[in-house]
């Protein structure tokens, strides 16, 4: 599921703000189904894409790595 996002741990440093946004759509749309929600589902989408994105920079955060970044 989601093969296209990309990993964003260890990927080239660490991973920006733009990135962990867009990993989160992907997320959603997939999840959901939609590319883009309708007006009846568009804050019950946009509030899962917010939600996904920071709980993934918690996780970014909070991880331990040993590995130098790679590209």
């Amino acid at each position: 599921m989601c093969r296209s996002i990309k990993r964003l741990r260890n990927s080239s440093g660490r991973a920006n703000e733009e990135e962990i946004e867009a990993a989160a759509l992907q997320f959603v749309r997939k999840v959901s189904g939609y590319s883009k929600p309708s007006k009846a589902n568009e804050e019950a989408f946009n509030l899962a894409v917010n939600k996904i994105a920071a709980e993934s920079r918690q996780l970014l955060d909070s991880l331990e790595t040993r590995t130098a970044p790679h590209e």
